[in-house]
């Protein structure tokens, strides 16, 4: 028991090694995220406090958890089977589909992220680019049921609505954006799925693809998700409100047991990032948008410099105006047989009651 052992010392590092990497795994690491995890509930309650939408707890479970749930819903499995019963394929290969199609959809979300950094960026962006004016949310969310599911609708005029929207709103709730594949692409692509977006294929017609697609829209809906979709699918190549696609408000539409009510927002700009690339699309009759990566990164060097030299007199006024709530459920009793295309014609009808007339768009019109 008294007796002296000699180890060699490569053998004697290996032992301490290990015994820190134990004491740390079994110790140390756990009262570590104990202790960041108490931090950050405390931190989430006093946010969910100050939001007149709290965050839901769906939005905040981890993302495989999401994908799970998603992927092994009693709807899913439904539509694996009968895909593969239309198709030929195997069981498993359809559910391994679905399962590709659930991690390319469901977002993750990071209160840091998001309340952190896309927030001041988003106001640090806005008010650089334009003067911005806008009606304040606070009435229309404050007539809203707080058990209700919001969902913000919006004409879409550029993409800079989605970071105009998300720092106007950004006092009252999170916001859950569907974007399309424009957003698919590295290093973008994570930042947006860890702000809550979720990515959808517009122009898809698997019909796998389309009831994954809905039961995830379904879902969030259902658990209260704060959300933001533009109706019209895609940016106005003129500066009207278009006619609405009805995918997702149908899969809206089919949820039961929580109301869902809709706030119509106006969006309108002097000027769009995007107008010579809509001018083009307009001219070619076509709603392919060629954007050339190196006039891309010259506009953005080329507004930078004039910033850095004082000269970047913006792009005029960007203006948001919110109108009155729409409920759903107050839509459905209101209409006896209540169809996708009547609520997606009172959205667009509502929203182009209330869109801001801005000053340059006024002043061509005058002219014209």
């Amino acid at each position: 028991m008294n007796q002296t052992i000699s180890l060699p010392l490569w053998l004697f590092v290996l032992i301490i090694a290990f015994a820190a990497v134990s004491f740390g795994s079994n110790f140390l690491l756990p009262s570590v995220r104990w202790f960041f995890r108490a931090r950050m509930e405390r931190a989430l309650a006093r946010l969910n406090l100050r939001l007149d939408r709290p965050i839901d707890l769906f939005k905040l479970a981890e993302r495989q958890d999401r994908i799970a749930r998603l992927v092994y819903d009693a709807t899913v499995m439904e539509a694996v089977a009968d895909y593969a019963a239309e198709t030929g394929q195997p069981v498993p290969v359809v559910f391994e589909q679905a399962r590709s199609y659930a991690r390319e959809i469901v977002p993750g979300f990071s209160t840091t992220l998001y309340f952190g950094v896309a927030i001041r960026l988003a106001r640090g962006l806005s008010r650089t680019l334009y003067r911005v004016r806008f009606g304040k949310p606070d009435e229309a969310l404050r007539q809203i049921d707080p058990k209700a599911t919001v969902v913000f609708v919006m004409n879409h005029r550029s993409n800079m609505d989605y970071v105009l929207i998300t720092w106007l709103v950004a006092k009252r709730a999170s916001l859950s954006y569907a974007v399309g594949e424009w957003a698919r692409i590295w290093p973008l692509s994570g930042m947006i799925r860890a702000m809550g977006a979720y990515f959808i294929r517009r122009t898809s017609r698997n019909a796998l693809y389309r009831r994954v697609l809905a039961r995830y829209v379904q879902m969030t809906t259902s658990e209260g998700t704060t959300q933001a979709i533009f109706p019209e699918g895609g940016l106005s190549l003129d500066g009207r409100t278009g006619a609405a696609k009805l995918g997702l408000l149908s899969y809206i539409m089919a949820v039961e047991g929580r109301d869902v009510v809709f706030v119509p927002v106006g969006l309108a700009y002097d000027r769009v990032l995007e107008d010579r690339v809509l001018i083009r699309a307009a001219a070619e009759g076509s709603r392919r948008f060629r954007v050339r990566p190196l006039t891309v990164v010259g506009g953005v060097l080329s507004v930078a410099l004039k910033l850095l030299l004082g000269r970047f007199k913006g792009f005029g006024t960007a203006a948001a105006a919110f109108g009155q709530p729409v409920s759903l459920a107050a839509f459905k009793a209101s209409h006896p047989a209540p169809s996708t295309e009547a609520l997606a014609q009172h959205l667009m009808r509502a929203i182009s009651a209330v869109v801001p007339v801005v000053p340059v768009p006024l002043v061509a019109a005058a002219l014209l």
